[in-house]
């Protein structure tokens, strides 16, 4: 994946994909991933953002985002997005509110091109964390629980 600027962070790092004037991803590394400076104007105000954020988490994100996905996906991570900062939703709770199961918001969530921008970190299981990207354990979990911690959402 080429990045245009790799931002570090509290838990590692965020890699930033630009295209023109969107974002089009966001993908969270592990720590040792090296630092890379902005290559464009676009990349630039990601990184700003983020280190905002890393500040303080009640500062959202506003770039504009070339959001993929299907349909679906793209109604789940409205309602992702509509979860506050230091508030989290479980992945039953979207599913009846979407007409859907678990499984599906699930999927979705791991989906997300844009974390942190489209909170999925937000969504949790019913008994506890859940998993994130795809993963139930790892440097990705991780950072869930960093970021949950980070916007005093969740203790466990």
């Amino acid at each position: 994946m080429v990045f245009s600027a790799v931002q570090t962070a509290p838990f590692g790092a965020v890699g930033v994909c630009t295209e023109h004037d969107s974002d089009t991803g966001l993908v969270f590394l592990d720590h040792g991933a090296p630092a890379m400076a902005p290559r464009d104007a676009p990349a630039r105000e990601a990184c700003r953002q983020l280190g905002t954020y890393f500040a303080d988490p009640r500062h959202g994100f506003d770039r504009p985002l070339k959001v993929t996905g299907t349909a679906f996906q793209r109604r789940i991570w409205a309602a992702i997005a509509s979860v506050p900062c230091g508030g989290t939703s479980t992945y039953g709770k979207l599913a009846r509110l979407l007409e859907s199961v678990p499984r599906a918001v699930g999927q979705a969530c791991g989906a997300n091109a844009y974390p942190l921008a489209i909170p999925c970190h937000r969504v949790v299981a019913a008994s506890g964390l859940g998993g994130f990207a795809h993963h139930t354990g790892g440097y990705l979990t991780g950072i869930k629980r960093w970021l949950l911690r980070h916007e005093a959402a969740f203790t466990h």
